[in-house]
């Protein structure tokens, strides 16, 4: 079963793997030339037309377009008029932009019908295609490294270049937000459960963005860089600390919605991470792989661990005949239960920047005054500090161990009286001793 998209767009059934390497070759295209139009590695197109793996998504739809025998690649034509509908082959810019160089997913059949674009949402109605690339106003029309289009690759005309070229950073980041942010905030809540933490999640992500727009406007995936900041701020432990986010928000009342809620919360973040970002998103298992900081292996690992899982509360899930068919429905089940769900609006794309740029102002003028304050103590120590060594007294210590003071003892009364009468007394020879008798 195919996946949903925004503009309900489908590409035809891909020829068997030789009939691919046969068409490729008829059209004179190399594997690094197909390979830099698709946005993947060399070792990618030779695993698809080895019959290994299969390309999904865009890459599917710009690799069906290249070696279609209907309609001949030709690099250098121009295009007459503006199409009404979303384009299957995009600028060189739009593709490095929602393309890594990663080996595609091992699972899939190979005649399977995907979708134009991989939804940045699962099958979310809100997010609109994109209209222009969102690194534009940072960069060249022919992208951050100034290269040339690759075959198979539509060329933008003059006048769309200089449009290009004349897009300001703001209005790039106000296309990205609204391109993105309704169904990031969606994709928050079925990884975190928490309404009001994925809004705050989404918002938090686009102001660090804004903050350093020179370094995503030249990223291959702006949107995935921003997701990736959502996600980790989403899975941070530390809002268990805090009272409004200490809970997960209320399940759906629907019991088959519920279920599917219940299951992913009692998943570990790592792996519930994954399987929204493969299964949901709808990204290939290295760059899965890349964005949760894993290897391929371990996040293969965490997929199937996390199916299994969650198998057990779905059986239809349970009851499907291979992989793709498992993920199709997974996809189907994470769209259904992220469009049930009311989620709350983000804000509009100027207040986020706004905010951005007045929390940066704050903290800025906070570290000047901490310098500020850090300066003016260091210098009121320097010049209340004793400029010598000053020897400092010692505490006074009770002395003990010294014998009783010595000497005459207490003279009695009568000892007094007689100290008295010889001193009123004078001697007169031997008459002293002769004692008088009375």
């Amino acid at each position: 079963m195919t996946r949903s998209t925004t503009d309900e767009a489908a590409v035809p059934p891909l020829p068997s793997p030789k009939e691919r390497r046969r068409l490729r070759e008829a059209k004179s295209l190399s594997e690094d030339e197909v390979a830099a139009a698709v946005g993947v590695t060399r070792a990618t197109v030779r695993s698809w037309e080895t019959g290994r793996t299969s390309p999904r998504g865009r890459k599917r739809a710009l690799y069906a377009k290249l070696i279609a025998p209907e309609s001949p690649v030709n690099p250098t034509a121009k295009p007459t008029a503006k199409p009404t509908a979303k384009p299957t082959v995009v600028t060189t810019k739009a593709a490095a932009a929602g393309a890594r160089p990663a080996a595609d997913r091992p699972s899939e059949p190979a005649a399977a019908p995907a979708a134009t674009d991989p939804p940045e949402a699962p099958a979310l109605p809100e997010a609109p295609p994109p209209p222009s690339d969102p690194r534009a106003g940072a960069g060249t029309a022919d992208g951050p490294s100034g290269a040339a289009d690759a075959p198979g690759e539509r060329r933008t005309s003059p006048a769309e270049a200089l449009d290009e070229r004349r897009i300001s950073p703001c209005e790039a980041f106000d296309e990205l937000y609204a391109r993105t942010a309704p169904g990031l905030v969606r994709q928050t809540y079925l990884l975190s459960g928490r309404r009001a933490l994925a809004r705050e999640s989404v918002e938090r992500a686009f102001e660090l963005a804004w903050q350093r727009w020179p370094e995503v406007a030249v990223d291959r995936d702006p949107a995935g860089w921003v997701r990736a900041a959502a996600y980790e701020y989403a899975m941070s432990p530390w809002h268990r600390l805090r009272r409004t986010h200490r809970h997960p928000d209320a399940p759906p009342t629907e019991p088959g919605k519920r279920a599917l809620f219940d299951a992913l919360l009692d998943l570990p973040p790592a792996y519930r991470r994954t399987l929204l970002l493969y299964d949901g998103v709808g990204l290939d298992l290295p760059e899965t792989a890349a964005e949760t900081e894993a290897s391929t292996p371990a996040a293969a690992g965490r997929l199937m661990t996390a199916r299994a899982a969650v198998a057990e509360r779905l059986p239809e899930l349970a009851e499907a005949d291979s992989p793709a068919e498992q993920s199709a429905l997974l996809h189907d089940r994470l769209g259904g239960l992220a469009r049930a769900e009311h989620v709350p609006v983000p804000r509009p794309a100027r207040a986020v920047r706004t905010g951005s740029e007045n929390k940066a102002r704050l903290w800025t003028r906070a570290a000047v005054a901490g310098v500020a304050l850090l300066i003016a103590v260091t210098g009121l120590t320097l010049h209340t500090a004793p400029t010598h060594y000053e020897q400092p007294i010692s505490p006074p210590e009770r002395v003990g161990g010294v014998p009783p003071r010595g000497g005459p003892q207490k003279l009695t009364a009568q000892d007094l009286k007689l100290q008295k009468s010889l001193g009123e007394r004078l001697a007169h020879g031997p008459e002293r001793l002769v004692p008088e008798l009375r």
